[in-house]
């Protein structure tokens, strides 16, 4: 499947994708469409009344039926939008049609994601809805120990959930057999390459027979997840509900301009709000992390950090204690940016801007969920300018912004600056400003103090997340990622 050709995949739907599509754009005039009008099994549609679901999401009523006509699909759907329903709903009902035990030490169905937290989420998901089918789950991560997955694994089960690095430490040691795997997901796909893991996963597939039904999911759609869609997906149902890159509507933004050795005071000074019930606080870092929720601790704030340094089971505490509203905020690197479905979360705050522009997409994608408003507020300092022109290119909208640097009008609107400065040859785009960054970057590179030498914060990688500088080497910075976030 070329790049090229994905507009005309429209036409592959099938005739059920089809007429589903043309019920979603007449949602205006028409009744939404009920879970029970998409064929499910009816301990499926049991499962999800007891949840309180009666009617579902655009990605999940487009995906649904290629998925259960057995087609390979390609979903491209914002964070939060019911991604893992769109595949648990239809791969649960074709295991229940066609019941057969799954191989010794095998699975029916293969599931890779990237962060221990997301394998179990999804893992738990199949647990709900398929509860009155008695299917059978595992999940296989790194940061516990071998022997329990082994035990699980004896028997084969039906759905086994898993990160890439542990799951070829199985396979090394013969603790797992894929010949007899019928369906493959991979979940958060441009996650997975953005982290390194694209030589690991063709590893995985070479396990697995060609006989397959192939599931990709994700959030935006770069040139690679195209590359590995052309040499797996076999004339793919290819579904999106929202363009690539976008923001939630119900997200508020807006940035704080701020100096660097500031942040942390301001920080401080926004939870004075209480409406800042519920708060999650990216950094870039496994030590920025920590040392921001230091800082909340020792302000009163109650907090915990979660990073790819913590055990499983002090990530496992700290986001149960999020979830149940026992701590206010969790501070985090981007290990939690996708896929990890906490309800109510009231503010995402970018205490730092992320590197890779559409790691902004998914970090704000934490609040405004399930129809719920949000607010992201991003601290920019002088060094992360350019950043935020990168994430304002990408997401094609200016963010309000206020200056809260010491000496100036506290407060300040700086939009209409920038909308000044676009329209006399200094704005972002322009020639002028495009010699001044040079110019300004030429001076940071020759200065003893420059970003590259602020070894404390920034020339460190977290776990989770591709925080690297521009230009470092992709090939090391994914091979960190792998040991940390998929074992």
């Amino acid at each position: 499947m070329s790049q090229r050709n994905w507009p005309r995949l429209a036409l592959l739907v099938d005739p059920s994708v089809a007429a589903a599509n043309t019920l979603a754009a007449a949602r205006k005039t028409k009744p939404l469409m009920n879970f029970s009008e998409l064929g499910l099994a009816a301990p499926i549609l049991r499962a999800l009344q007891d949840e309180g679901y009666a009617q579902p999401t655009p990605i999940q009523t487009k995906a649904i039926p290629g998925v259960l006509a057995g087609r390979d699909l390609l979903g491209i759907a914002q964070t939060g939008t019911g991604k893992t329903a769109a595949f648990a709903l239809p791969i649960l009902h074709r295991l229940a049609a066609n019941r057969r035990p799954a191989l010794r030490k095998g699975c029916r169905v293969l599931v890779l994601t990237p962060t221990r937290e997301l394998a179990s989420q999804i893992a738990e998901s199949f647990r709900t809805y398929g509860r009155h089918l008695g299917m059978t789950v595992a999940v296989v991560f790194g940061g516990v120990g071998h022997r329990p997955q082994i035990q699980a694994l004896t028997r084969g089960v039906d759905v086994l959930v898993a990160t890439p690095g542990r799951l070829l430490d199985h396979i090394a040691e013969r603790d797992i057999v894929l010949s007899g795997t019928e369906v493959l997901v991979l979940d958060e796909a441009d996650q997975m390459l953005d982290l390194g893991f694209l030589p690991p996963i063709r590893r995985i597939v070479a396990q697995l027979t060609s006989k397959r039904q192939n599931l990709f999911f994700s959030a935006t759609m770069p040139h690679e997840i195209g590359k590995l869609a052309d040499e797996l997906l076999r004339d793919p149902v290819r579904v999106a509900v929202s363009p690539s890159a976008t923001t939630v509507d119900s997200v508020k933004q807006r940035v704080l301009h701020v100096e660097s050795h500031n942040k942390r005071a301001l920080l401080v000074e926004l939870f004075a709000d209480p409406q800042m019930s519920r708060a999650l606080v990216f950094t870039r870092t496994k030590r920025g992390a920590d040392r921001v929720a230091h800082h909340l601790e020792m302000a009163g704030i109650s907090v915990a950090a979660i990073h790819g340094n913590k055990s499983q089971s002090q990530r496992e505490r700290a986001l149960a204690a999020f979830r149940a509203a026992k701590i206010r905020v969790l501070v985090a690197t981007d290990i939690a940016a996708r896929g990890i479905d906490i309800d109510q979360v009231t503010h995402v705050v970018n205490f730092e801007l992320p590197d890779v522009p559409e790691s902004y997409v998914h970090r704000i994608g934490r609040t405004a969920r399930a129809g719920a408003a949000g607010i992201a507020i991003s601290l920019c300092d002088a060094e992360e300018r350019d950043l935020l022109r990168d994430i304002e290119r990408l997401t094609r909208q200016p963010i309000p912004a206020e200056d809260r640097r010491l000496g100036t009008t506290r407060g300040s609107d700086l939009s209409a600056q920038r909308q000044s400065h676009r329209g006399n040859g200094h704005g972002p785009g322009s020639r002028g400003a495009d010699d001044q960054r040079a110019s300004n970057r030429k001076r940071q590179q020759q200065a003893p103090h420059g970003r590259q030498q602020q070894g404390d914060n920034r020339g460190f990688r977290s776990a989770a997340g591709p925080a690297r500088h521009r230009g470092a080497p992709k090939q090391s910075a994914g091979r960190a990622s792998s040991s940390a976030g998929g074992r």
